[in-house]
């Protein structure tokens, strides 16, 4: 009987060492697998981000706009009323 517990016990720990090194691996292979589909996405982002899609305008230089103000001394202000 103490043979059996100690086989069975034995045998646990040996499977339980196996797969801990199993389960590790193909974990840190997904892990890899989704690290390069990811900087993959982000290359082909950064590729779509940098070329002009066809038929847009790239405007690099905006000339500054005068602003004309008009005094509130100039000018009539009316008054009404909106009729329906």
């Amino acid at each position: 009987m103490i043979k059996y517990l100690i086989e069975v016990i034995c045998v646990f720990y040996l499977v339980r060492t196996i797969a801990r090194w199993l389960l590790g691996s193909l974990f840190q292979g997904a892990v890899n697998n989704a690290q390069q589909q990811q900087s993959y996405r982000q290359q082909q982002y950064r590729q779509q981000q940098s070329r002009p899609r066809e038929g847009t305008i790239k405007i690099e230089h905006i000339p500054a706009q005068k602003k004309q103000q008009v005094p509130d001394s100039e000018g009539d202000f009316i008054d009404y009323e909106e009729v329906k």
